[in-house]
């Protein structure tokens, strides 16, 4: 689920942020409370937070810009939001019945409660407030489960991509990647793609072979929207494609430069 959905402070704060991009300069705080359904007083302490965090400025009490903090906030609220709805969407739309993994022994006609783990749905019998749904089959634990009748919303997170720039052959290649810091990157990542030569031999060089070699790009777009993290070592060449792959399914990213700034030549 998005951070914004989570926090009501930061949604009515991204939604003042859209009515003043919207209507900049000329734009009341009492405008804004009527489109927004909440008291002036309370977009007045808002806008004042904004205006201290850079998000805003004001040049009198009705004039009002967005500055390229704000827009930067409201960018990553909204990939953040397209990637859940995305999520949603493929959740629920046309679905008379999904497929689940059993977390327990369950038997037809059984409500079920539905949770991602691993990247995986998983049907168990501890319901709580997690989306629900009625098993159409016996099933043993471990095995699949058809589920039908889904109601509630499945929690989720889309999965973090960390990129970590390998210097291109001109720049040393691999021989100029700083491995104590590739090997620190890789300690607490389990899924690790490569793109490029380069990328490649600098992984090998600690001792490790990828979990995807070809068609990585996908695997860590697919993974992400499955609520898994991904590490791509990719060559700097290659960093331009990946990045407009990630960009159009609305992924946030962080790259780390490898290089240990020296040129071998």
């Amino acid at each position: 689920m998005a951070q914004i959905q989570r926090n009501r402070n930061l949604d009515t704060k991204f939604q003042i942020l859209v009515q003043i991009a919207a209507n900049q300069p000329n734009i009341q705080q009492k405008e804004i409370a009527q489109k927004l359904d909440v008291t002036p007083q309370a977009v007045s302490e808002y806008i004042k937070e904004m205006v201290k965090d850079g998000s805003v400025t004001s040049d009198g009490r009705s004039r009002y810009r967005i500055t390229n903090e704000g827009v930067n906030r409201v960018l990553k609220a909204l990939r953040e939001l397209r990637g859940y709805l995305l999520f949603v969407e493929r959740a629920i739309t046309n679905i008379t019945v999904c497929t689940a993994v059993a977390d327990r022994d369950i038997s037809q006609g059984q409500i079920v409660g539905l949770k991602m783990k691993n990247g995986l749905l998983f049907a168990t019998d501890a319901l709580g407030k997690m989306a629900k749904a009625v098993a159409v089959t016996n099933t043993r634990k471990g095995e699949d489960v058809g589920v039908s009748n889904i109601e509630g919303i499945i929690e989720f997170e889309i999965g973090k991509i960390s990129i970590l720039k390998v210097p291109g052959i001109q720049r040393g290649s691999s021989r100029n990647v700083n491995l104590a810091r590739l090997k620190k990157e890789l300690s607490q990542k389990e899924l690790v793609g490569t793109i490029g030569i380069e990328a490649l031999i600098a992984l090998r060089r600690v001792g490790i072979e990828p979990s995807y070699l070809y068609g990585v790009t996908e695997a860590a777009i697919e993974a992400a929207h499955s609520g898994l993290s991904f590490l791509i070592l990719c060559s700097e060449d290659d960093i331009p494609n990946l990045l407009k792959r990630l960009d159009e399914n609305n992924l946030s990213y962080e790259i780390l430069d490898l290089s240990t700034g020296d040129n071998p030549g």
